[in-house]
C-alpha cells in the first residue's frame, strides 16, 4: 500500500529575478520517494490529472513512464509536448525542450526525474536547471526525486550500497520546494512489486534484487527519505511557531562552520556540514584561506567546484588570506560567530597524520577554545600519497625541485672537496648553509628541507672528522651539525614563505596596476568609443582573450545584433543567442560556467542596479579553466566598464533632454505667440461674416450665400485649432486653474453636443445617461472642451450617417463620461499613443494638428482623473473619462 504526505513550505526561492507573467514565480512541488518504483511518476500524474479537471492548463514537458502501463495510462488525456532530439556521437538523444515549453506557457509542467543529466548541446547541463528556468518563468512545476540523488545524502548513500551516485540536486532545490508530498511503500512492498516486473524487467529485475533492492539497503534508503521529509517539516513547523510567537524565542543560537579548500575531501566536509546543519536548523559557513602558495591548475579546478557545491547547498561562503591557515580559520570563524566547525582529520598513522596537516588540527583545538571542533573522518583513513591539495602542508615536491636540489648540493660537495686543502670543515657548513639559503629562493619548502637533510649527511660524511663515517667524535662538532640543520631548515623555510608571499604580492599589485590602467583608462576617454577601445585592449592584454562588446539598443530591451567596433572578436549566430541570454537574465552564462557551458567564450552582463547595458563575450582560447581570483577580477572589469557605458550613456541623455527642453521652450513661446497673434483676425473675420451674411440676402448674390458658409466654417476650424494650441500651452506651463461647479452630467453632455451644432448634425449625436443622476462638481468648461474634441474625431473618422453616442454615469465617488462611435477604430497596439501630441494615425485625414486627444488627457489629469481608448467589438472605438468628483443628489443644495 503507497502511503503519501504532503509538506507545504511558504519559503520563497531566491537566485533568479522574477519575470512577472502568471505570477512572479512559479511554485514547485517534488514527488520524494526512497528509490525507484515506489510511484512518484504515478502520483504526479495522478496529481496533475486532478489539477486539470479543475481548470488548471497542465503540459507534460517530459515523463519517463519506463514502460510501465499503468503509468501510461494516466497520459492518456494530457497534452504531451514534443521532446527536443540532439544529435550526439553518432546518437539521437531526447531532451526537454525548454524553449517550447516556456512558449506555450502553460499554468502547470510536468518534468520527470529532477537529477537527470542533460545531453550536451543543451542550455543547462542538468534538469533542475531548467525547473528553475521555467519557475522563474512564473511556471508552476511537477517533478520527481529519489533521497540517493541529494548532494548531502550522496556520502552516506554510497557508503552502505557501494555504488557512486554520479547524478545529484543541491539541497537547495528541496529546500524551494513550496510542496514536498514523499511517496512511500515498504520494503517488503517494493521488492514484490519488482517481482512482478512494475519496475524493472527480466535480467534487470533480477541483478536489481540482488544489488540495490535488497531488503536492507532498501530500509536504509527509506529511513533516509522519512529523516529527510522530516527535518523539512520540522523547519516548517518552526518558521510557523516563530512566525506566530508561540513558544518563546526559536532562534537556534548555533551557526556552524566548515574549513574547506582545493582538497577532494571538501566535498564530503561540505555534505556533513550540510546535514548538521538542517538537523539543527542552523545557518552555515564555508571558510577557504588562500595561502602565498600558487595552486596547481587540478587544485584551481577543484577550488572552484568545492566553493560551487558549497553555495549549491546553502552555505555561506568566506574567503580570507592568510599564511597560518589554522589562525586564520579561526579568526574567520569568530567574525562570522560561528559557534561549532567542521574539520577533517588527516588519514594514515600518526607520523603521516603530522605531516598531513595533524598539527594544524591540534592547532584549531588549541586555540579555538570559544568555538566546539567537530573533527571528521575522512572517507578513506588508509595511508597513501596523496594529492597537494589533499592535505601536504606545502605542497607536494616536484621533479625539478628535487633535481635543482640534489645538483647545487652535489656541485658546492665538489667545490668544497676541491678546496679540502685550503678551508676548513667548519667553512664548509657555511657553504652548505648558503646553499640551502640560494636554493629556498627557487624551490619548494620540501625540496629545501631534503637539501638541509641531504647537505648534512654528505657534511657529515666526507668532511666532518672522522672522515668517511657517520661518526662524530667532537661533542663541539655534533652540537654544530645539530644546530646546523636546524638553522639550514628554519632560513630554508622563512626564505621559501617570503618568496611565496613575494610570489603572491607580486600577483596582487599586477592586477591592482592593471585595474587602475583600466580606471584612469576610462576616465581620461572623452568619448564612449575610446573608452571601450581602451577598455577592451586592458582586458585582452591581462586576461591573455579576445573581447566582443554588444551593447544594448536605445530602448535597453535588446542587444544590438552589430558588436562595438572596438571588439576584437566577431561572435556568430549561436554566440549571439548565449549573449541575448545572458543580457536577458543578468547572469554569467557560457564557457566555465553551468549555462550554456559548450558556448566559444564565457558573457558578463554590462549592467547596473538600474539597468541593462549590454554584454562582454571574453574567449579564452587554449584555457581548460578559469581560476576563482581570475574569474573575480574579470568579472570587477566588466562592472568598470558597465560604470563606463553607464556615465557615457547618462551624459548623452542629459544632453538630450537639455536639447529638448530647450526645443520645448521655444516650440512653447512659438505656439503662444503665434496663437494670440492668430485669434483677433479670426474675431475680425468672424464679426465681419456675420454682418455680410444680412447683405448678401439682400444683394441676392448668385452663390455668395454658398462661399459666406464655407469661410465660416473654415474660420471656425482654425478658431478651434488656435483654441486647442492655447489649451495645449496651458497644460504644458502648468496655467490650467479649476473653476469647479456643481453641474448635472447630462446638463453637461447636452452643452458639448449644443457646441457643435453647426459641425455634426444633431441627429447623429445620441445621449444616453441613467435617470436620476446626482449632481457632481468640477470645472463644467474643460469637461465641455473635452467632450468637444472627442465628438469632433469622433465625427472625423466614422461615417457621416453613423450615430455617435454619448453617455454618463456615477459610479461611486467616480464620474464615468463615455464617447463611442462606429468608424474605422483604433490602430492595434496604439491604443494609448493616439493621447500623445502631435501624433497622427496612419489612416488619419488631411489637416488637423494631433492635438485634440492630448488636449483631452490634459483637461481629465487636471481633475486626477484618467482617459483610455478601445475598440468595439462592433467597430469604432469607445474613449473613457473616469473623473474623480464630490457627489450631490438634485436638491440638495
Amino acid at each position: 500500500m503507497r502511503e503519501s504526505s504532503s509538506l507545504e513550505s511558504g519559503t520563497a526561492p531566491a537566485g533568479h529575478p522574477p519575470e512577472k507573467q502568471f505570477s512572479a514565480r512559479g511554485k514547485l512541488r517534488v514527488f520524494f520517494g526512497m528509490c525507484p518504483g515506489v510511484g512518484k511518476t504515478y502520483a504526479m500524474l495522478s496529481a496533475a490529472r486532478q489539477r486539470r479537471a479543475e481548470g488548471v492548463d497542465v503540459v507534460v514537458g517530459l515523463v519517463e513512464t519506463h514502460g510501465r502501463v499503468e503509468t501510461e495510462a494516466l497520459l492518456a488525456g494530457l497534452t504531451v509536448l514534443p521532446r527536443r532530439k540532439l544529435e550526439y556521437r553518432g546518437v539521437v538523444l531526447e531532451e526537454l525542450d525548454l524553449d517550447g515549453l516556456a512558449a506555450r506557457r502553460p499554468q502547470l509542467a510536468l518534468v520527470d526525474e529532477l537529477a537527470h543529466t542533460n545531453a550536451p548541446g543543451s542550455r543547462h547541463p542538468k534538469r533542475y536547471q531548467d525547473v528553475i528556468e521555467l519557475l522563474d518563468a512564473g511556471i508552476d512545476v511537477y517533478t520527481t526525486l529519489n533521497v540517493q540523488h541529494l548532494e548531502s545524502r550522496m556520502d552516506l548513500v554510497g557508503r552502505f550500497t557501494g555504488s557512486v551516485v554520479r547524478e545529484t540536486v543541491p539541497d537547495s532545490i528541496l529546500d524551494q520546494a513550496d510542496a514536498i508530498e514523499l511517496i512511500d511503500l515498504t520494503p517488503e512492498q517494493l521488492r514484490r512489486r519488482l517481482a512482478e516486473g512494475k519496475v524493472y524487467l527480466g535480467e534487470r529485475a533480477d541483478a536489481a534484487a540482488q544489488n540495490f533492492f535488497r531488503a536492507e539497503i532498501l530500509t536504509a534508503l527509506r529511513e533516509m527519505a522519512l529523516r529527510c521529509t522530516a527535518e523539512h517539516v520540522d523547519q516548517e513547523l518552526r518558521d510557523v511557531m516563530r512566525t506566530k510567537r508561540i513558544g518563546g524565542d526559536w532562534r537556534p543560537g548555533q551557526r556552524l562552520g566548515v574549513a574547506i579548500g582545493p582538497s577532494p575531501f571538501s566535498g564530503f566536509l561540505l555534505r556533513s556540514t550540510r546535514r548538521m546543519a538542517a538537523a539543527m536548523d542552523a545557518p552555515w559557513v564555508a571558510i577557504y584561506v588562500e595561502t602565498p602558495r600558487p595552486l596547481s591548475e587540478e587544485e584551481q579546478t577543484r577550488l572552484a567546484k568545492n566553493l560551487s557545491l558549497a553555495r549549491q547547498l546553502g552555505a555561506e561562503v568566506a574567503m580570507t588570506r592568510g599564511d597560518d591557515v589554522a589562525e586564520a580559520v579561526l579568526d574567520t570563524a569568530r567574525e562570522q560567530h560561528v559557534t561549532q566547525l567542521m574539520v577533517g582529520r588527516p588519514g594514515g598513522g600518526r607520523r603521516w597524520r603530522m605531516f598531513r596537516g595533524g598539527a594544524r588540527v591540534g592547532k584549531l583545538i588549541r586555540q579555538g577554545r570559544d568555538i566546539d571542533i567537530h573533527v571528521l573522518h575522512t572517507p578513506d583513513d588508509g595511508p597513501r600519497p596523496v594529492p597537494p591539495a589533499a592535505g601536504w602542508p606545502h605542497g607536494w615536491p616536484t621533479g625539478r625541485d628535487f633535481a635543482l636540489s640534489t645538483a647545487g648540493v652535489a656541485g658546492v660537495t665538489l667545490v668544497s672537496w676541491w678546496l679540502n686543502g685550503l678551508i676548513e670543515y667548519r667553512a664548509v657548513g657555511l657553504l652548505y648553509l648558503l646553499t640551502v639559503t640560494v636554493l629556498a629562493t627557487v624551490v619548494g619548502r620540501t625540496a629545501v628541507l631534503f637539501a638541509a637533510a641531504l647537505s648534512a649527511v654528505l657534511w657529515d660524511f666526507l668532511f666532518i672528522p672522522p672522515a668517511f663515517t657517520f661518526r662524530i667524535a667532537s661533542l663541539h662538532d655534533q652540537l654544530m651539525l645539530g644546530m646546523y640543520f636546524v638553522v639550514a631548515a628554519a632560513v630554508g623555510r622563512i626564505t621559501s614563505r617570503m618568496r611565496s608571499r613575494e610570489l603572491g604580492e607580486r600577483m596582487r599589485e599586477q592586477r591592482t596596476q592593471a585595474l587602475n590602467r583600466l580606471l584612469e583608462g576610462t576616465a581620461d576617454s572623452t568619448t564612449l568609443a575610446e573608452g571601450m577601445q581602451r577598455a577592451v585592449a586592458e582586458v585582452d592584454a591581462v586576461f591573455r582573450t579576445q573581447s566582443a562588446v554588444l551593447l544594448a539598443v536605445t530602448d535597453g530591451e535588446r542587444l544590438d545584433r552589430a558588436p562595438h567596433p572596438a571588439s576584437t572578436f566577431l561572435p556568430d549566430e549561436h554566440e549571439f543567442g548565449v549573449a541575448a541570454w545572458a543580457f536577458d537574465k543578468r547572469q554569467v552564462v557560457g564557457r566555465f560556467t553551468d549555462t550554456l557551458p559548450d558556448a566559444a567564450a564565457m558573457y558578463l552582463p554590462l549592467a547596473t542596479p538600474g539597468s541593462r547595458l549590454g554584454v562582454i563575450g571574453v574567449r579564452l582560447d587554449g584555457r581548460t579553466n578559469l581560476p576563482m581570483d581570475e574569474r573575480e577580477l574579470l568579472e570587477t572589469f566588466v562592472a568598470q566598464v558597465a560604470t563606463l557605458v553607464e556615465r557615457f550613456r547618462l551624459i548623452e541623455n542629459a544632453n538630450q533632454a537639455r536639447v529638448t527642453a530647450e526645443s520645448e521652450r521655444l516650440h512653447r513661446t512659438l505656439l503662444d505667440s503665434v496663437s494670440h497673434e492668430l485669434k483677433t483676425p479670426l474675431a475680425v473675420i468672424e464679426a465681419a461674416t456675420d454682418g455680410l451674411d444680412g447683405q448678401l440676402d439682400a444683394a441676392a448674390v448668385p452663390l455668395g450665400k454658398t462661399f459666406l458658409d464655407e469661410i465660416k466654417q473654415a474660420n471656425r476650424r482654425l478658431g478651434r485649432i488656435v483654441g486647442n494650441l492655447l489649451d495645449m500651452t496651458r497644460i504644458e506651463t502648468g496655467r490650467l486653474p479649476l473653476n469647479p461647479e456643481w453641474c448635472e452630467p447630462v446638463e453637461l453632455l447636452q452643452s458639448a453636443a449644443d457646441q457643435l451644432r453647426n459641425e455634426i448634425p444633431p441627429a447623429r449625436i445620441r445621449i444616453l445617461s441613467a435617470p436620476g443622476l446626482p449632481l457632481v462638481r468640477l470645472d463644467p468648461g474643460l469637461m465641455e472642451q473635452a467632450l468637444c474634441n472627442l465628438l469632433a474625431n469622433a465625427a472625423a473618422y466614422s461615417p457621416t450617417d453613423k450615430p455617435i453616442r454619448l453617455s454618463a454615469q456615477v459610479d461611486g465617488q467616480t464620474l464615468v463620461l463615455r464617447v463611442a462611435d462606429e468608424g474605422i477604430g483604433l490602430p492595434p497596439g496604439e491604443e494609448k499613443k493616439v493621447f500623445e501630441k502631435f501624433y497622427r494615425g496612419p489612416k488619419a485625414r488631411p489637416g488637423g494638428t494631433g492635438l485634440g486627444l492630448s488636449i483631452v488627457q490634459g483637461f481629465v489629469r487636471a481633475h486626477n482623473g484618467e482617459v483610455s481608448a478601445e475598440n468595439n467589438p462592433e467597430g469604432g472605438a469607445t474613449f473613457t473619462l473616469r473623473i474623480p468628483v464630490e457627489t450631490e443628489a438634485p436638491g440638495e443644495k
